[in-house]
């Protein structure tokens, strides 16, 4: 196709980012936006020169659409994944793909069944600093990899859904979802969980505001992930880093750079990578979804980690990844 005309369900702050850069896009037209806030929806369409809705039902009673992108809140996956499947249509959802496993294997089947086409926002996955990395490793035993994520996501409004552990499940499953997924990527499967909870400072939430979490990885290897959104909110130089040891190496990965050291010597390296729009747009238009590296039934398995980690910090034990 010459052109792909994309809806947007959801019209928040991380769809705007999606909307910009799809503008940028040569090929890419955005038909129709929804939001249940009115306000955003009209916001949404002034930007972007589509129709404003505020049910997602009625965009895609629209037969011109060619994909739709979802960036709605945890808590509100499921219906409408499941009403864009029904259509037939591609489309890029934003993490996590759901606040539980039950949804998300709901979805996930029914995707395998239509065949239609997903893709889900891990966007660190696109850049070509993991292209370094994946190729740094090629061959390599891993003895382990150290994360973290520290932010001040936290502090704000104790009203809102992110802070409501009901609704996002706290900062492992919705926010260092992230950096869960790139060891994944990166390191590989992750099949035992053990973890540990606190609230040492956001006493207004019901989330845990500081986690401590070892993974056991398929390959052996083991990593550990440390969180917080009690940190700075003004300082996120200390999200999503990750330190992979092998042999003796180091690599280290913060901000989308890689420092590599190699006896005793380091060395930073970078490299340009296609964005994830430009991947999904591309894949859409082609009709061929070989270069979308997070697929639905993918990004299922970093929420099932993710769950699996809430679990061992709950009950103190560990956990069996699903």
């Amino acid at each position: 196709m010459d052109e792909v005309k994309i809806g947007f369900v959801g019209c928040g702050g991380n769809a705007r980012g999606h909307m910009r850069r799809l503008l940028a896009l040569e090929g890419a037209r955005i038909v129709g936006v929804c939001d249940l806030v009115e306000e955003l929806a009209q916001q949404a369409a002034a930007l972007t020169g589509g129709v404003a809705y505020t049910d997602f039902r009625r965009m895609l009673e629209r037969d011109d659409l060619d994909a739709v992108y979802l960036s709605i809140p945890v808590f509100a996956h499921g219906e409408p994944e499941l009403a864009v499947i029904d259509r037939g249509l591609p489309f890029l959802v934003e993490k996590p793909v759901a606040r539980d496993m039950e949804t998300a294997r709901k979805v996930e089947a029914a995707v395998q069944q239509a065949g239609v086409m997903t893709c889900v926002g891990y966007q660190l996955r696109y850049s070509g600093a993991a292209d370094i990395v994946r190729k740094a490793l090629e061959g390599e035993t891993i003895s382990m990899v150290v994360g973290k994520y520290w932010s001040g996501s936290g502090r704000g409004d104790a009203s809102a859904w992110l802070r409501q552990f009901a609704k996002s499940g706290g900062q492992l499953v919705e926010q260092a979802t992230h950096t869960i997924d790139l060891m994944r990527f990166l390191v590989g499967e992750v099949v035992e969980v053990t973890a540990r909870h606190a609230s040492r400072q956001l006493h207004a939430i019901d989330c845990p505001d500081v986690h401590t979490v070892l993974f056991e990885f398929e390959n052996g290897a083991l990593g550990t992930l440390t969180t917080t959104w009690a940190y700075d909110s003004s300082d996120w130089s200390n999200a999503n880093v990750l330190d992979i040891l092998y042999g003796r190496c180091l690599i280290r990965w913060s901000g989308g750079r890689v420092r590599i050291t190699e006896q005793g010597e380091a060395r930073e390296q970078t490299a340009p990578g296609p964005g994830i729009d430009e991947v999904f747009v591309e894949a859409v238009r082609r009709g061929d979804a070989s270069e979308i590296r997070s697929s639905y039934g993918d990004a299922v398995k970093s929420l099932g980690v993710s769950l699996a980690a809430v679990e061992a910090g709950e009950t103190q034990t560990t956990v069996r990844v699903l």
